[in-house]
């Protein structure tokens, strides 16, 4: 009874127990009191199904497919692994809609538009007053106004499920103090697509060090757009409409300088680098850019215009690379606690010369993958991919 309640996040206050050892009394605060019976009745009466409460917060691409995927494997949750899975909440930046017996995933779209204003505290207010067993707050933004709210759910034992970066690439000590929320509270903090998409980067890191092996080097390719733009740059189009193909294909960030100037794969390589144990900042990340200073200035257009402008130097760059016989990957490296991106030439007989369309290939090497490395390899990018990654966070976080 106890640990049910302590999983759930209810604090007991007091208990009595009755001389007849049949019956036992619990003090909880009145806020707790619908939260504690629902979980009571759930783990000891009602052994069909595990009720799951989700909030999700961003619905473009990769939230729009979420939804699609939870729709269509509603029956296959509740069959295979007895998950009653419903979506209480949604919101974007513009609208949201809350409800009290959960969304019709059917029609989700036109209910969202004729839904309130958006507004985050409000919507984060209404998920803490509701407190629902099993809530998942699940964040498919690239906002910054949305991770302050991360701490704020998990200290209420609701897990949080995140594709958006921020969180876990802010400084060490804020992602340091989230991750101890979720040993305090009994929750998690999971955030697989940070990394590669819907592969297992993060979770088999995790394995890695969980079962006490030692992470000593990390060789990885975590750009799936950089990935694209260089497997079909070859000098016979821009490398600008090489870019905008990508950005339209869905591959880049909304401003695809974030991929192009290395910043999102430092993020990646810190990522990883955290959850291999060390301590370590962006600062500490050294980049050797390959993009003109001057396409980092003014609007996402603007960056366009001056890209077709240096064309020259992109061309000189792959020639480059193409007279030594090589390919052009943008790797991301961690090296006994030193980190480092940049663009690579790769010989052939390198585990990154066949990598193709917007791949990702993480490679560890550990005390027990001392010469031949675990590989993770895959699609690293695409909002079909990157959902079910958020799909399977989900699940891990009801499985707790």
């Amino acid at each position: 009874m106890f640990g049910t309640l302590g999983r759930n996040g209810v604090n007991v206050r007091a208990i009595a127990q009755g001389s007849s050892e049949r019956n036992i009394s619990a003090v909880i605060s009145t806020a707790d009191v619908r939260k504690a019976l629902n979980i009571l009745h759930e783990e000891f009466f009602e052994t069909t199904y595990k009720q799951v409460n989700l909030f999700i917060t961003g619905t473009g691409n990769v939230g729009r497919r979420l939804i699609d995927q939870l729709r269509k494997q509603q029956a296959y949750l509740a069959e295979q692994l007895r998950l009653q899975v419903r979506v209480m909440g949604l919101s974007n930046s513009r609208r949201m809609l809350l409800s009290e017996e959960g969304i019709d995933l059917e029609g989700w779209q036109g209910l969202l538009d004729a839904g309130e204003p958006a507004d985050l505290g409000k919507f984060t207010d209404v998920i803490i007053e509701r407190n629902l067993r099993n809530t998942v707050f699940v964040d498919i933004t690239a906002s910054d106004q949305v991770p302050p709210v991360y701490e704020k759910l998990l200290r209420r034992s609701m897990s949080v499920v995140a594709c958006n970066k921020i969180a876990a690439s802010s400084a060490y000590d804020n992602y340091q103090r989230l991750k101890d929320l979720t040993r305090d509270f009994n929750c998690r903090f999971l955030f697989e697509t940070n990394v590669g998409a819907g592969l297992p980067v993060i979770g088999t890191l995790n394995d890695l060090r969980g079962s006490g092996d030692v992470i000593h080097r990390i060789e990885a390719v975590l750009s799936g757009t950089l990935n694209f733009v260089f497997n079909n740059y070859d000098g016979t189009r821009p490398f600008s409409e090489v870019v905008r193909q990508a950005q339209i294909e869905g591959y880049t960030e909304p401003d695809p300088r974030l991929d192009l100037s290395g910043t999102d794969v430092m993020r990646k390589i810190m990522i990883l680098a955290r959850e291999a144990g060390e301590y370590i900042e962006m600062d500490d990340i050294r980049c050797n850019a390959f993009l003109p200073e001057s396409c980092m200035q003014g609007s996402v257009e603007d960056f366009y215009t001056e890209m077709s402008r240096q064309e020259p130097h992109f061309r000189a760059i792959y020639e480059e690379a193409s007279a030594a016989g090589c390919k052009l990957k943008f790797v991301a490296s961690l090296d006994h606690g030193k980190a480092e991106v940049g663009l690579k030439h790769i010989s052939p007989e390198h585990d990154f010369y066949h990598l193709y369309g917007k791949d990702n290939i993480v490679l560890f090497q550990t005390q027990r993958y001392p010469d031949q490395p675990l590989v993770v390899k895959g699609a690293g990018a695409g909002a079909e991919v990157t959902a079910s990654g958020v799909f399977a966070d989900i699940i891990r976080a009801t499985l707790r």
